[in-house]
């Protein structure tokens, strides 16, 4: 199953998938059309039989006809089976699609991003896949909201540079950047963020979030704190479940994932801890 972290990206880049050519001038400069407009394609991958390939997501750039496609994988681990299949996705892409294509991998760790970096020989002579990767070095560190042009952009800043020294700056940005995007666009930023922040970052973010009063900037900040609070005690619950091998049907799941009552989480988390069964949880 897909981390939140890895959803996250993915789902930024199919609500605006323009994100994908602003992501990947970060890391290749001049490769994205001047006047490329984005579009969301079909990110299945498969030829007739008996293959069936299927990328994290394909964006065309282009004006009245596509000019660049770039195929986008969000990368969390090293994947030898990937450097079989990636060349794959871009022939079949190129071929259907009727432009040139790149490989555009995503990763959140420096270490799966340099091994994503590795040029793919593909045994005819001169054919190499170099992978265009953007890793946590590549992700700009953006400290001045106002300048910001892309909210999507400040969002993915705050998730990588968040919990290192630049954190209160990033923050800071992040907050002055949702002030000038509407309250439901800046809701979903920000429920991304805090979903997937370490427990110190998060907790940092919600500390700027609040004025001298104590109380939450806005209602969409309150939302926000209160989903990502919620959206961690779930994940702890299924994770510390796993770790104890219980398993968890479908139904109980289902329940965990939708309950709202962030105390009954809480109490469910504890018995979890020495749960044998997902009765011992739910009772």
């Amino acid at each position: 199953m897909p981390s939140r972290d890895h959803q996250m990206v993915l789902e930024l880049i199919r609500e605006r998938p323009a994100l994908a050519a602003d992501l990947l001038d970060c890391v290749c400069k001049g490769l994205v059309p001047s006047t490329a407009h984005a579009r969301l394609e079909s990110a299945d991958l498969s030829e007739h039989k008996p293959v069936s390939y299927h990328a994290d997501a394909v964006v065309t750039l282009g004006s009245d006809r596509a000019e660049l496609a770039v195929i986008v994988e969000v990368q969390r681990r090293q994947d030898p089976q990937k450097r079989l299949t990636w060349p794959a996705y871009v022939a079949t892409a190129r071929a259907r699609l009727g432009c040139p294509t790149v490989l555009f991998v995503i990763s959140p760790k420096q270490r799966v991003a340099g091994w994503a970096r590795e040029p793919i020989l593909l045994g005819h002579p001169g054919l190499v896949l170099r992978p265009l990767v953007l890793g946590p070095d590549e992700v700009p560190v953006l400290t001045d909201g106002q300048t910001v042009p892309v909210p999507e952009l400040a969002a993915l800043s705050a998730v990588v540079h968040g919990p290192g020294p630049d954190g209160p700056k990033v923050f800071e940005a992040l907050l002055q950047c949702m002030k000038t995007i509407d309250a439901q666009r800046a809701q979903g930023l920000i429920d991304e963020v805090i979903a997937v922040l370490p427990r110190a970052a998060r907790d940092l973010l919600e500390g700027l979030m609040k004025t001298a009063t104590g109380e939450y900037k806005s209602e969409f900040f309150r939302n926000a704190v209160r989903e990502g609070r919620r959206e961690g005690r779930v994940e702890i619950i299924l994770d510390v479940l796993s770790a104890r091998g219980v398993i968890v049907p479908d139904e109980a799941r289902a329940r965990i994932e939708q309950c709202a009552d962030l105390d009954q989480l809480v109490e469910w988390g504890r018995r979890a801890a020495t749960a044998d069964s997902i009765e011992d949880v739910l009772g």
